[in-house]
């Protein structure tokens, strides 16, 4: 006769499965045309700026790259930033002409490229009272990770308080620093890109 709990552990218990990851389902609830699906009536996106927000309206422009240098393509990025006064702004309605957060996503017919119209953010001031250069948080969920990836995205016409920002410096090697430079270039119709 057997004695109670005396059946080993693993005939009782399910074997471990892998991680669950973010991707490719994320697309389906939080991008909605890229999945094929028909938006909902309120939906945060890529416009996170009209022409009527104050400051300068900028085009972002990317790709994701994972560690062997290969183009990812489905990846969905949330953005997060503060305003051309340095301030973040914490209520979300999309009636406004700038909002503080946006989504966007890289898609195989875009060549794996993501965008956001968004305003370029001003310098904001960090509760220690040191500026922060003006930059965008960044948020990349892909398939194969399990917990989104944060990284910042600078300015490179922005030295001057690049090498004043606590956070961007705190980057110690400077070829690294390089990689969350955007550059500013001429997008389509004269607009302000950056990439």
């Amino acid at each position: 006769m057997k004695q109670p709990n005396s059946t080993p552990t693993t005939d009782l218990m399910l074997r471990e499965t892998a991680s669950q990851t973010a991707g490719p389902y994320v697309h389906i609830g939080l991008a909605l045309s890229i999945a094929g699906l028909p938006p909902r009536k309120e939906e945060i996106w890529n416009r996170m700026a009209t022409s009527e927000a104050d400051g300068q309206l900028i085009e972002v422009v990317g790709t994701v790259i994972d560690g062997n240098g290969d183009l990812v393509r489905d990846t969905f990025i949330e953005a997060w930033q503060a305003d051309a006064n340095g301030e973040y702004q914490c209520d979300y309605d999309l009636e406004r002409p700038f909002n503080s957060f946006g989504r966007t996503a890289t898609t195989v017919e875009s060549g794996g490229e993501w965008s956001l119209t968004t305003v370029k953010p001003g310098i904001v001031k960090a509760a220690n009272g040191k500026p922060m250069a003006p930059h965008i948080n960044l948020a990349v969920f892909a398939r194969g990770i399990n917990m989104q990836l944060n990284t910042r995205m600078y300015f490179e016409d922005e030295a001057e308080v690049n090498v004043a920002c606590p956070i961007f410096n705190a980057v110690e090697s400077e070829a690294r620093r390089r990689t969350l430079l955007a550059r500013r270039e001429e997008g389509e119709g004269g607009k302000v890109r950056y990439r």
